[in-house]
């Protein structure tokens, strides 16, 4: 059940992008589609994962006064090693489309955070749990934002096009502002959700 519940934080109670807010650079830079979304958060859990592997193998090898050195350095190797595969494998467009923020994993906040507070201290399989948990999350908040930006700026879903209209498409929604009325709506609705399952619990064991 510990790992269950390392996954199910990652994903919903500790969510990166809809609880914490953190990582708004690629949320606000790369969520104009869902394909673009859904590569980077894909790429950052990847890199998390090998990351929270390496620093959980050789945490007690490192020195307190290098440790934070010591993660830029294994992170920037898998980044190294994830951009020279999506250079080769993946399509021009996307990797055109996210362009510096493959490199910029190497400073990503969320990554640094699960590295400081959880590999550092855990085994390294409760630590690619852990990785993989809030990765998913990181993917899923993009994803989401990726989508309704898409369909909304664009009138598509992964490049398929829906609204045929110009017309209708909202323009801001594939700004950066679009990000930030988009991500405000999700944290609105979720919070209004959670109110509204409080108050019905409340009520019902007051009954």
């Amino acid at each position: 059940m510990k790992y269950i519940d390392l996954i199910k934080d990652g994903i919903f109670h500790k969510n990166p992008i809809f609880v914490q807010v953190l990582a708004l650079c690629p949320l606000l830079a790369v969520t104009t589609s869902a394909i673009n979304a859904v590569t980077m958060g894909l790429a950052t859990t990847a890199v998390m994962i090998c990351a929270s592997a390496a620093i959980s193998v050789v945490r007690k090898l490192i020195p307190n006064e290098i440790r934070i050195a010591a993660a830029v350095i294994i992170v920037a190797g898998f980044v190294t090693v994830l951009q020279l595969l999506l250079d080769a494998y993946a399509p021009p467009d996307i990797t055109a489309a996210l362009g510096i923020f493959i490199p910029l994993i190497v400073v990503n906040c969320i990554l640094f955070a699960r590295l400081e507070s959880f590999a550092s201290k855990n085994k390294i399989f409760a630590s690619i749990v852990d990785a993989a948990g809030m990765g998913l999350g990181f993917t899923l908040g993009l994803f989401v934002v990726g989508v309704v930006r898409e369909f909304f700026g664009s009138g598509s879903v992964f490049g398929y096009e829906l609204i045929h209209d110009t017309n209708a498409h909202m323009l801001i929604m594939i700004m950066p502002p679009g990000a930030f009325f988009t991500l405000g709506m999700i944290i609105m609705i979720r919070k209004h959700i959670r109110y509204l399952k409080y108050n019905t619990t409340k009520r019902k064991a007051v009954m």
